[in-house]
């Protein structure tokens, strides 16, 4: 289980890397959200919805890295989000989304982990501490 106490402690870095994650409401009979990240680290991701997952909410999340590797099966919870106009559509509304990674495996935190690290190698640019 990662340990991340929340966005104003982020203790991993994160980059603008717009992979595609298949997100599910633990719990609940709702079609999955296929969406890409805002960014990604290894404690979490930031997504953008269309809609509001209430603060906590516990999902399923699938990621496609897009390296030609399995893709990422785990757990996390809602830990912030926020209202705001869509870049691509500016009357249409989203939510950015923060979702702390609560179960992944140690392999799959070690690719996310590589990942970041490499992008960050190759000239992408830290996100920063607040959304």
């Amino acid at each position: 289980m990662v340990d991340w106490k929340g966005l104003e402690r982020r203790q991993f870095p994160r980059v603008n890397y717009p992979c595609l994650v298949t997100v599910r409401q633990e719990g609940q009979d709702i079609d999955a959200v296929l969406t890409h990240t805002e960014n990604i680290g290894t404690g979490g991701l930031c997504i953008i919805f269309k809609r509001h997952i209430k603060l906590f909410a516990e999902t399923d999340l699938e990621l496609d890295l897009l390296d030609m590797e399995k893709n990422i099966k785990g757990k996390g919870k809602v830990v912030w989000s926020v209202k705001t106009q869509s870049k691509k559509q500016p009357k249409e509304v989203v939510y950015d989304t923060g979702i702390e990674f609560s179960s992944i495996s140690p392999q799959d935190q070690k690719r996310i982990t590589e990942a970041v690290r490499q992008l960050i190698k190759e000239g992408y640019k830290e996100t920063p501490q607040t959304p």
